[in-house]
Order: C-alpha cells, then sequence, then structure tokens
C-alpha cells in the first residue's frame, strides 16, 4: 500500500494515498481501535446537508469564493449521495463532542473539492478547517448534524411504519368487529368482547403514539449551529445559524430553525431524551401487541389458539411440524434493545458539564439504531404477520361459552354474591354456568338464557 504524507497541528501522518481522508481522520482511526460500531451513515448524510449549507451560507455573507463554494457542494451533495461512504471508517467511540467525524467529513469535502477545482483549472485551494468550516466549531455542528439526522429519520422511515401496522390493525378491527370471545385480565377469564374490540385497542396504541413522536420531533427540529464553540457565536455571521438552518430546510423540505439560545443547544440534549422517549412509548406498545399476538396464537391444540397467524419458517430442528411466532419474537428483542438504548441516552444527555455535552457520538448511535429497528420490525411484523391474522371461529366459541365469568351479566338481577355462588358451583362440579344456575334455583332456565347474552355484553348497559 501506498501513501502520501498529510500535516495538521501536532505534525505528519502517514495516510492511504487512495483516501480523501486527512490527517485528524487518520490519527482518529489509529488512535481509538474500539468496537466495530462505525458512525452511522444518516449522520455522515446530515453533515454533508450541513456543509453544503453552511458553504453556500458563507457565500452569500461574502466570506467564501463563487469557486470554493460550488466545490464544496458538489463533493458534499457526492457523499449525501453515497458516493463515498468508504471515506468515513471512524468509529462511534471517539471524541464525545464528535470532532473527529467533523473533521472526516471536512477533510474528504476538502480533497474531493479541490480535484474538482483542479479538473475546472482553478487554482485555488479548499482548506478543511478554513473553508470547509468556516464559521463553525464541531460543538455546533455535530449536534446539528444530528437533529437533522434523528428528524429525518423519525419522519421519513418510523412514521411511514408506524402507519402501516396502524393501518392493518383499523382494518382488521373492522373485520372482526362481529366476533364476540372472552376477554382477560390478569391472565384469567374476563367478561366478552369483540375480537375486534381487542384489536381495536392495538390500532389506537399506535395512533396515540404517533401523535406523541409527531410532537416531540418538533423540538429537535430546532439546530445549534451559530452557536460556535461554546454558544456565543464567535467567528460566525449573526445571521449565520439562521441561513443554514433555511438551506436545509429547503433541502429537506422540513422546517428548521436555528436554536434561540446556543447555550443550550451544545450543552443539553433533552430534546433527544424526549423524542427517544416516545420511541420507548411505541416500543413498549408494540411489546404488549407483539405479545398480545403470540399468546392469542398459541397452541395450536394446547393453548389459547384464538387467532390463526401465518405460518412463516420451520419452528424446531427437532419437532416436526412445529411453527413459532417468530415474527413476535424479533419485534419483541427489539424492543428489549430500545429499551435498552433509551436508558444509555438518557443517561448520555445527563452528562453535560459548563458549556458541551460530551457523549454526542453515543447519543446519536442508540438514537439512529433504535427508529432504524422500530421501522424494520414494524413493516415485517405487518407485512410477515399482523396482515395475515384470522380467527380461529371454534376456538373463539368454545373459550367464549366454556368461561365462568359470563356470570357477570346476572349481576343486576340476583347480586353478586350469588352470581358468585353460581359461579363457584360451576367451577367445583364441572357445572356449565346455565346448569349451575338451574340447580341453585336462583334462575329459571328462561331468566338465565335472557340474561347471559353474550352479545348484550359488549356495551355499556342502556339502563
Amino acid at each position: 500500500m501506498s501513501f502520501r504524507i498529510e500535516r495538521d497541528t501536532l505534525g505528519e501522518v502517514k495516510v492511504p494515498s487512495d483516501k480523501l481522508w486527512g490527517a485528524q481522520t487518520q490519527r482518529s482511526k489509529e488512535n481509538f481501535v474500539i468496537g466495530t460500531e462505525v458512525m452511522p451513515v444518516e449522520i455522515i448524510k446530515a453533515f454533508s446537508l450541513l456543509k453544503k449549507g453552511t458553504a453556500i451560507a458563507n457565500y452569500k455573507l461574502g466570506k467564501l469564493s463563487e469557486a470554493k463554494m460550488e466545490a464544496i457542494v458538489q463533493a458534499a451533495d457526492e457523499i449525501y449521495e453515497g458516493k463515498w461512504d468508504e471515506q468515513f471508517p471512524l468509529v462511534v467511540w471517539q471524541t464525545g463532542s464528535g470532532t473527529q467525524s467533523n473533521m472526516n467529513v471536512n477533510e474528504v469535502i476538502a480533497r474531493r473539492g479541490n480535484q474538482l477545482l483542479k479538473e475546472k483549472g482553478k487554482e485555488e485551494v479548499i482548506h478543511p478547517n478554513d473553508d470547509v468550516n468556516m464559521s463553525q466549531s464541531s460543538n455546533d455542528t455535530f449536534p446539528t448534524a444530528l437533529h437533522v439526522a434523528a428528524v429525518i429519520i423519525v419522519e421519513d422511515y418510523v412514521m411511514p411504519s408506524l402507519s402501516r401496522l396502524k393501518e392493518t390493525f383499523k382494518k382488521k378491527a373492522t373485520e372482526f368487529s362481529d366476533i364476540i370471545k372472552i376477554g382477560r385480565t390478569h391472565l384469567q377469564d374476563a367478561t366478552p368482547l369483540t375480537l375486534g374490540q381487542e384489536i381495536s385497542a392495538w390500532e389506537q396504541m399506535l395512533n396515540k403514539n404517533e401523535r406523541m413522536i409527531i410532537s416531540s420531533v418538533e423540538y429537535m427540529k430546532e439546530l445549534a449551529i451559530g452557536g460556535t464553540a461554546v454558544g456565543t457565536g464567535l467567528n460566525a455571521h449573526p445571521k449565520f445559524g439562521d441561513m443554514v438552518a433555511e438551506e436545509i430546510s429547503t433541502y429537506t423540505n422540513k422546517t428548521f430553525t436555528s436554536a434561540v439560545n446556543k447555550f443550550h443547544a451544545l450543552t443539553s440534549h433533552d430534546e433527544v431524551v424526549f423524542a427517544h422517549g416516545a420511541l420507548k412509548a411505541l416500543a413498549t406498545d408494540l411489546m404488549k401487541i407483539a405479545n398480545d399476538v403470540r399468546w392469542l396464537a398459541s397452541g395450536p391444540r394446547s393453548g389459547i389458539s384464538e387467532i390463526i397467524i401465518p405460518e412463516n419458517e420451520p419452528g424446531s430442528s427437532i419437532m416436526p411440524g412445529k411453527v413459532n411466532p417468530t415474527q413476535s419474537e424479533a419485534l419483541t428483542m427489539v424492543v428489549a434493545q430500545v429499551l435498552g438504548n433509551d436508558t444509555a441516552i438518557g443517561f448520555a444527555a445527563s452528562q453535560g458539564n459548563f458549556q458541551l455535552n460530551v457523549f454526542k457520538p453515543v447519543i446519536i448511535y442508540n438514537f439512529l439504531q433504535s427508529a432504524r429497528l422500530l421501522a424494520d420490525a414494524m413493516d415485517c411484523f405487518n407485512d410477515k404477520c399482523a396482515i395475515g391474522i384470522e380467527p380461529n371461529y371454534t376456538q373463539l366459541e368454545n373459550n367464549l361459552q366454556r368461561s365462568l365469568m359470563l356470570v357477570t351479566a346476572l349481576n343486576p338481577y340476583i347480586g353478586y354474591e350469588n352470581a358468585a355462588k353460581i359461579a363457584k358451583l360451576a367451577h367445583k362440579e364441572g357445572l356449565t354456568l346455565k346448569e349451575a344456575a338451574l340447580q341453585t334455583g336462583l334462575l329459571t332456565e328462561e331468566q338465565f338464557d335472557e340474561y347471559v347474552d353474550p352479545s348484550k355484553m359488549l356495551h355499556p348497559s342502556a339502563d
């Protein structure tokens, strides 16, 4: 392998000749050989949008030449398109401000920009700090890229997946609205409801999750750019932050603004904690839904078995014919990861000291992983399981008729204690509720048939 010599303020560094990065990226690559988790591509793309916006703003402010601006913009566009993905090798476990990843982007843009200038016969030279990083600090660029990446992944990936799963449950709730089944509380038999009513709860969970997430994302649309090193905006034009936010808004078709208080924007990540909290709420509801599905589908002969779910793959390497609720299992594992990520994000966000939080890379790594996993898992669960849910009519009817909790309908007529006597007698003697009721002499057969009608137990009483 051939090398070239790059220089920074600490001296000379050998960099592979075929790489676009410079000295600071190479130092980071050598100094932080920790784990396999590289900086997510979503952050690199967000940085490319940011650097494009800063170049245009600096050009409009008369601080950057047109030729340099155009070269930086083209290089940034190429990065956004994924042309140079292999040029961003740095791991998450680096400086907590993300300085090295900011410089990785600066160096790649500068070297690629200089190639473009040379192709056009221009003699100007782009410097990674003086030009690409003009009017900026890693302390305001990384949190800006963090917010942009987080907003994009939530709005463009999580929300569509959530909407698709919600729509599936809405259709199922309507389709199964007349199928009466026994309810369960405390994992014990309860009063009846319809299968559609049961599924409507899942739809409503996702409906509320959707609204909560939408609300939380708005806070991340405030950007730290313009704060530079400590929030004062040193070396940046007073209008710079607003101008960059406008540029990023144009590229993304989302409304970003420059944060009112840059001192807060650099040292606090409460908006990210709040938004991830909304993702955690979604995760907890998905855990409940996935558990309901696998419980209701348990069996097929020795479980509840009230619904039938798609059979996607063999479930055992030793038990022939066994099929497992694997989509529920995958989804619940994703939930476990999201809950762990929430703990990491919450702790990391609590560690702001004075004018800077230095846990930024781990915060965004975990946030992006949660969002990506939730979006993928919801799509997978929807396509491979939820869409194919069907009622097991025979088992639903059997469980309904065998339940002792239908006796609850007798409370208004014979009282709670007398109704309990019938239920206990039926359970002890292995009788049906009707047989037990007649044996106690508390009701006639006609009265029992009139009062204990599951179809009349699905809504509030008329009286």
